[in-house]
């Protein structure tokens, strides 16, 4: 066989596949195009209620008696103006914005040191310990709010002569410290996981380096870790922002929480026929999360190593 053939052969072998790799690769695109497919689909069932709603809160009352697809005829502002106002959507959103924001610190001063330590140290008792975490990511919540209440409840009438209108109940306070404590679990598992796959060539270089314990924690993991923080963060956004019964259930005075107050307002605005006013207040309950999510999601895509080894 001469040369010429051979490197015809090699040529030729770079636009003629074998039957079996050609078919596998037919399939994977096969496969990839229907998966853009559905993809493209579920964003969708989420992208039309949302812009459907937000152009819906613009429009007047008597816009909502004809087709209910066609854009507003102007820029109703009112109902913006009357949601805050008149439903008091203002007050219940900043009620939820504080309890949110005081949550989300407390739930990460704790999680952050403990799933560190939970991840690199070995101590007596940290098989237990685990457990106990684990087991609690199957404990919903809502199934406890009930006793979490009547606990409450024991504590404001053992304090009844130090704060005659109580303390624990009807605190937002509270209900941040309640939310904290109950997204634990999850918050702990999903940083413990992430600490413990970052190799020790970081530790042993700052060991080196005579830094101590805590400085490592702080200034090299838990910049490593920012993937990990803000996914716990945006779920516990999420689970706090959008939480009804416990709000509801700790909350019973004036200080109510944004679900709270749309629910109120979607039961007035029923009996009213005031649509343009109830979309309102489901646009600015969304707004919140659209913009948290938009500020973390840089951080999600980040790797953990970041080009720290040389």
């Amino acid at each position: 066989m001469t040369s010429a053939n051979v490197a015809g052969g090699t040529k030729s072998s770079k636009f003629f596949k074998p039957a079996k790799a050609r078919g596998s690769e037919n399939a994977w695109t096969v496969g990839r195009a229907v998966g853009q497919i559905v993809l493209v689909l579920c964003a969708l069932t989420i992208f039309v209620p949302v812009v459907w709603v937000f152009f819906a809160s613009f429009k007047d009352k008597s816009e909502f008696y004809g087709n209910p697809w066609t854009l507003p005829q102007g820029l109703h502002w009112q109902n913006y103006l009357d949601a805050f106002k008149d439903a008091n959507l203002g007050q219940y959103f900043g009620t939820s914005v504080f309890v949110t924001a005081l949550a989300m610190v407390l739930a990460l001063v704790v999680a952050l040191p403990c799933s560190y330590v939970m991840a690199r140290f070995d101590f007596p008792g940290k098989r237990i310990l685990k457990l106990a975490i684990q087991g609690g990511l199957f404990i919903n919540v809502n199934y406890i709010v009930v006793p979490i209440f009547l606990m409450l409840v024991d504590a404001d009438k053992l304090l009844y002569e130090i704060f005659p209108n109580g303390f624990f109940v009807n605190s937002p306070v509270m209900l941040a410290v309640v939310y904290a404590a109950t997204s634990l679990p999850f918050t702990i598992f999903l940083l413990q996981d992430f600490f413990a796959s970052i190799p020790k060539d970081f530790e042993e270089a700052a060991l080196i380096d005579g830094a101590s314990q805590f400085t490592i924690m702080v200034r090299i993991f838990f910049p490593m870790a920012m993937p990990a923080i803000s996914m716990s963060m945006l779920f516990n956004f999420l689970s706090y922002w959008n939480d009804y019964i416990i709000s509801m259930t700790l909350l019973t005075g004036k200080d109510r929480t944004i679900q709270v107050g749309l629910l109120n307002l979607m039961q007035t605005q029923k009996a009213a026929t005031n649509y343009g006013r109830l979309y309102a207040g489901m646009v600015i309950v969304m707004v919140p999360v659209l913009i948290f999510y938009a500020i973390v999601q840089k951080k999600l895509l980040q790797t953990s190593t970041m080009g720290g080894l040389k």
